[in-house]
Formats: C-alpha cells, sequence, structure tokens
C-alpha cells in the first residue's frame, strides 16, 4: 500500500459480470511471459529459502541480520507498490491530475528520515517489532498488545483487501478469469515460498519483482506517451477530455484546471498543498518509520550503512510511480474519455458496473489497448508481480506481529521450533481470511470500502505516529501518557471514521447534505489535528504522573542511542528456549518421509543453530558504529536524493 492514495470519487463498483468491451485475449507469447515470471519467482525464492537460515526467530523473522543495500531498497519499495497502486494511482490521476503523485514523492524524506532518525534508535534498543519498542520504552503490556492487535487489523482490512481487490479487478476486466480460483492461485503461491523461506526469501523475490515491475512499467509508458505525442501532447489532450455524454449543468466531466500543479488551493482544493505537505507527513511516517512491513526490511540490514543505503534506493524509486502509473492514468483518460472519464451514472453503470465513475479502469483499459503480443503478458506479470510482493511483506510481517508480541506472550515457555510453526501456521489462517474477505469487498456498497481505505489510515495512524515521536524524542513521555494518548486518538478517529462511513459522498450534480467537519475538514487536515490532538494528551498526562527513570531509558531515545550503560528493561524479556531434543528430524527414528520433508521445506530440521539471540545474529547490525567512507557516501547520497526530489516538486509545483 503506498503512503495512502485517494481515490477521490472514483470509487470501483465491482460486480462479478464480465465487462463486454474490455476482454483481452492472450496470446501464446503472452502466456509463455507470465509462465517464465512464474518459474521465475519459485526460482528465486526457492534459492533464497535454501540459502537463508530459517530454523530459528532471528533468521526466519530477520533474515539472520544479513541483508545488503540493494535488496533492502528494491524491497521497501515493492511492498509499498501493491497492485492497489497501479489501480488506485492511476485511477486518481485520471480523475484529477498529477497531485495525487505527491504521496509518492513525499516517500523520500520520511525514508531519510527512517535510515538517519528511527533506525538508529531501533537497533540501539535491540528490538525486532515495533510493539517491542515501545514495551520496552514505556513499559507494560496494554501498549505493546494494542499496537499489535491495530496493526494485524489495518493490514487484513486495507492492506490485504485493496491489494486483492486490485489484483482481482485488473485480472477481471483484461482477461476475464474467475475471480475466486485466479485470487486462490495467486494467494497459494504467494503463502509458498513466505511459509517455507521468512524474510530472505519475501526481501529477494521483492527485489526481483521491482525489476519486473518497473521494467513492465517504464514500456507501458513509452508506449502511452507516443501516442499522445510526449508530455506537450498529453497536456492539450488531457485538458480537453470531455465525454460525450455528460450531466447537465455541471463541470465535473470536465478535467480540472490545476490537473498539472502539485500545490492546489489550501480550502477549495482536492489534494490542498499544506495537506499534502504535512498532514500526509502524518501519514507517511507510520507507513515508513514506525509500520512493522516497512522497518523489518530494514532491521535485517547486516550494518547501519547498509539500512541507509537502502532508504536510498528506495527513495529514488518511489519518484518513479508518478511518471510510470499517474501519468499513464492521465494518458488512458485523454485515449478514452467515454469510459474512463464518463460522468453519467448509467453509462458508467454499463462501463465498469460503478455508477459514479470508472476511473479506476484507466491502468487495466490502457493495458488492454496498446500493449502488444508478448508485452500484454509482460503488463499481466507486473500486476502479479505488484500483487504477490505487496501481500508476501504484509504475511511475513503480520506472522512477526503475531509470533513475537502475541503468541509468545501468551506462552513465554514456547520453544523455537514451536514459534517457528506457529508463525507459519498464522500465515495460512491470514491467507483463509483474505480469500473470505474477498465477497466482502464484491459486495461494498459502490465501492465504499476501497473508497474509504485512505480514510481508514488517516483516522487511526496519526496517534500512532505521534507516541513514536514522543517515545523517540521526548524522554519524558511515559506509560499513562502514551496509552492515553493513543486511546484518545482512537476514539476521536473512530468517530470521524463512523460519520465517514455514514453519508454518502454526492455524486456528480448532487449536493453536499454531509456535516461540516466532513465536508469542510479534508481527511489530510484532520490528521494532523488527530496528531496535535494526541501529541497534546502525551503531554499533559506525563506531565502528571511519574516521570521514567533514566537508568530505564538507555538506548531507547534519540539523545541517549550512544549511552553504553546497562539498561534496567522495565519489562522482563521472555527468552526463546531452544529445544535441542526435537531440533532434528533425522535423529527420531519414528519420524515419517513425509514429515522430514515437509520439516525441510519449512526450515524446521537443522540442529546446528543452536539457541539464536534475536539480537546478537549480527554484532554489527546491534552496534551504531559505521565504516567513514561508507558513511559519507550515504550522507551525500541522501542530500542529492532531496536535492531532486526538491526540483521535482518546485518544477511541479
Amino acid at each position: 500500500m503506498t503512503t495512502s492514495f485517494p481515490t477521490g470519487n472514483s470509487s470501483p463498483g465491482f460486480t462479478t459480470a464480465r465487462p463486454s468491451n474490455t476482454n483481452l485475449r492472450l496470446d501464446a507469447a503472452d502466456i509463455a511471459v507470465v509462465v517464465v515470471y512464474f518459474i521465475f519467482v519459485m526460482v528465486v525464492g526457492i534459492w533464497s529459502s535454501v540459502r537463508a537460515n530459517r530454523s530459528t526467530v532471528g533468521g526466519y523473522f530477520l533474515a539472520g541480520r544479513s541483508m545488503t543495500w540493494w535488496p533492502i531498497g528494491a524491497s521497501l519499495m515493492s511492498s509499498n507498490v501493491g497492485s492497489g497502486l497501479f489501480i488506485g494511482l492511476a485511477g486518481t490521476g485520471a480523475a484529477g491530475g498529477i497531485a495525487v503523485g505527491g504521496f509518492e514523492w513525499n516517500a523520500a524524506w520520511v525514508l531519510v528520515a527512517l535510515g538517519w532518525i528511527f533506525i538508529p534508535v531501533y537497533i540501539s534498543a535491540g528490538v525486532v517489532t515495533m510493539p517491542e519498542y515501545l514495551a520496552k520504552r514505556f513499559g507494560g503490556v496494554r501498549i505493546r498488545i494494542y499496537i499489535s492487535v491495530l496493526s494485524l487489523i489495518l493490514y487484513i482490512f486495507t492492506k490485504i483487501s485493496t491489494d486483492i481487490f486490485s489484483g482481482a479487478l485488473f485480472i477481471q476486466v483484461s482477461l476475464g478469469w474467475d475471480l475466486y480460483l485466479s485470487t486462490a492461485i495467486l494467494l497459494l503461491v504467494t503463502a509458498a515460498f513466505t511459509v517455507a523461506g521468512g524474510l530472505a526469501a519475501v526481501i529477494y523475490t521483492d527485489a526481483l519483482q521491482t525489476v519486473i515491475m518497473v521494467g513492465g512499467a517504464f514500456a507501458l509508458m513509452f508506449i502511452a506517451f507516443s501516442r499522445v505525442d510526449w508530455y506537450e501532447g498529453l497536456v492539450d489532450r488531457y485538458m480537453s477530455a470531455v465525454p460525450s455524454v455528460i450531466v447537465a449543468n455541471t463541470t465535473c466531466h470536465q478535467p480540472r484546471s490545476d490537473a498539472f500543479r502539485l500545490f492546489r488551493d489550501p480550502i477549495s482544493g482536492d489534494l490542498p498543498w499544506p495537506g499534502l505537505v504535512f498532514g500526509l507527513t502524518v501519514l507517511a511516517t507510520w507507513v515508513w518509520c514506525t509500520d512493522q512491513v516497512i522497518v523489518q526490511r530494514s532491521l535485517s540490514a547486516r550494518s547501519l550503512s547498509h539500512a541507509k543505503g537502502g532508504s536510498v534506493l528506495g527513495g529514488y524509486l518511489k519518484l518513479l510511480p508518478m511518471f510510470f502509473v499517474v501519468m499513464p492514468g492521465m494518458i488512458s483518460r485523454a485515449l478514452f474519455p467515454d469510459e474512463v472519464g464518463c460522468v453519467d451514472p448509467e453509462v458508467c453503470q454499463n462501463v465498469c458496473g460503478a455508477s459514479v465513475g470508472c476511473s479506476n479502469i484507466a491502468y487495466p483499459k490502457l493495458v488492454v489497448e496498446l500493449m502488444p503480443v508478448g508485452l500484454r503478458g509482460l503488463m499481466l506479470a507486473v500486476m502479479l508481480a505488484a500483487l504477490m510482493s505487496s501481500l508476501t511483506s504484509i504475511f511475513n510481517s503480520s506472522s512477526t506481529l503475531f509470533t513475537l508480541d502475541l503468541y509468545h506472550k501468551a506462552r513465554p515457555k514456547a520453544s523455537e521450533r514451536e514459534l517457528m510453526i506457529v508463525g507459519r501456521v498464522f500465515i495460512l489462517v491470514l491467507v483463509c481470511v483474505s480469500l473470505l474477505w474477498i465477497p466482502v469487498i464484491q459486495t461494498a456498497n459502490s465501492g465504499q470500502l476501497f473508497d474509504y481505505i485512505q480514510s481508514v489510515t488517516s483516522f487511526l495512524a496519526p496517534p500512532i505516529t505521534a507516541v513514536f515521536l514522543m517515545a523517540i524524542f521526548w524522554p519524558r513521555a511515559n506509560e499513562q501518557g502514551a496509552f492515553w494518548g493513543l486511546m484518545t486518538g482512537l476514539v476521536v478517529g473512530l468517530i470521524r471514521m463512523v460519520l465517514e462511513f455514514s453519508y454518502v459522498r454526492p455524486s456528480c450534480g448532487q449536493r453536499d447534505h454531509r456535516p461540516a467537519i466532513l465536508a469542510d475538514v479534508h481527511y489530510l487536515y484532520f490528521a494532523l489535528i488527530l496528531l496535535a490532538l494526541t501529541c497534546l494528551t502525551i503531554v499533559a498526562v506525563s506531565l502528571a504522573t511519574a516521570p521514567i527513570p533514566e537508568e530505564h531509558l538507555y538506548r531507547l531515545t534519540w539523545w541517549s542511542r550512544y549511552n553504553q550503560e546497562p539498561r534496567i528493561d522495565l519489562t522482563a524479556q521472555v527468552p526463546i528456549t531452544f529445544d535441542a531434543t526435537n531440533s532434528d528430524s533425522d535423529h527420531l527414528p519414528n519420524v515419517s518421509l513425509w514429515l522430514r520433508a515437509a520439516l525441510w521445506i519449512c526450515g524446521l530440521n537443522n540442529s546446528s543453530s543452536g539457541s539464536e539471540s534475536l539480537v546478537t545474529d549480527n554484532s554489527e547490525m546491534n552496534s551504531l558504529q559505521e565504516e567513514p567512507l561508507w558513511r559519507r557516501v550515504c550522507n551525500v547520497n541522501a542530500l542529492l536524493l532531496l536535492a531532486v526530489n526538491v526540483f521535482l516538486w518546485g518544477y511541479w509545483a
């Protein structure tokens, strides 16, 4: 999932009926490309699974802290760019112009913050999961459990559901394949190497899928731009892309006058510039700096320099979706205004099954109409890569959260093998929940579920961002302040979310009868308000209660990250016991051949690993020491990335 993309008024109604005008026939060359893609992914997944140490908690959940910068950077990109980004970002670009590309460009700043501010603190704290950091920082268990459960809920009902929905929409629009069968096959293949290989397999397959994604998307981008006479032609044709059937006495069929500007009016703009610069940063900080899916990749680095290098590469890669997703979405509207730009409810219903608009078919429509034989198969592989890479990341991180933050707390004496099995079984449970969720997405009225994904994030994520910022930068913050700050933010966010679901956004030509808090307060502004409210609550309650003694905070804040004094943990760390007697299936004479094979596939038959600590897999990664040369290289590259980012913002502002 990208930082959180809006779908504007383009919420996709979902119907199981296949749109007749966008049926794609796959030639033998296309099928061959898809088959080769699947073989490649499975080979890379198997290679990285066999290569990795999968029999220990550190090896399975953190890839043994052995990753280098380039697979981390590629995995940061592909974990975030699901199929939902291709559908939603291109659709929003078709409906409203380039401003939504700011969601991608904003990520560069927050990724630099991840590598230079957040990761050093997480490393010095010696943590594997984000709830574990909060437990060490504040003590108690209620914050850790709350963050773990909320994160799992957000993964299942926003990230997993949007990616499955978008992938299914693409497959259905372009191929007409059976929705359930194709999604089930995708999920099972995805779960296979996530279960077997752990984080190492996920990161290496993500790196492969990033190459496929970027290559295929650029191929479509060049073909699409050549059809509209490049950028100048796009500006002319987009601004005149009006459907033949319009709603009388309205202007919603006309492209926005500010379609080619990033910074829009702070009051009347669909993405007001203060919200895009500041409000979006609140959501982006949650996604990139405190969310398990992303941070887990950086924590798997073999050194701090590799973690920083991964952040810089990820930042460069996040500059690209504006050009290969947003602008092709706009080209799709310019080429097919009657379908992609439809505003009449009856016409839209016939085109895509949604009366409120069809801008979400922009990207699949472009693939169906423009791609030649062979490249159509490549684009299908691109969409499958986007879907699978984001799902593998979510599956692995959800498994980590559940196993280490919930299950291990409930069963503190669980052996390492038991935790390995539980982590793998939980992934299979997630796959089942994902499949059961498909009908719910299908029957969501006019695609409201998809339309409100960004709202759900902006209502629930800002309090988490606030707690992490206060935990890292303000040593006076304590457990009571953090907990009541989270609860206050949750209540206020839920009230706004219930109101958002209770009122339907008006279609073209309809009056807006929603309360002012919905109609006039943009969700990016609301994210800022919620962040400020949570911070004020944390400050007030913390100052009114006893502070945490300094000896409990060594290496847990930005200011004490280099402190070498022994820390007294507020919560007793439960060690993971290694059950040597059950570690090697080869030593058990009564174990069947099938069970031995299953244990080998899951990496559970290696007795040589011994009792391995989560935070001592790689002593270099647990220190903040860097070679001076590579520290300078990372710093220069980060400054270069931010300079390029500022230039792009300024050019299109």
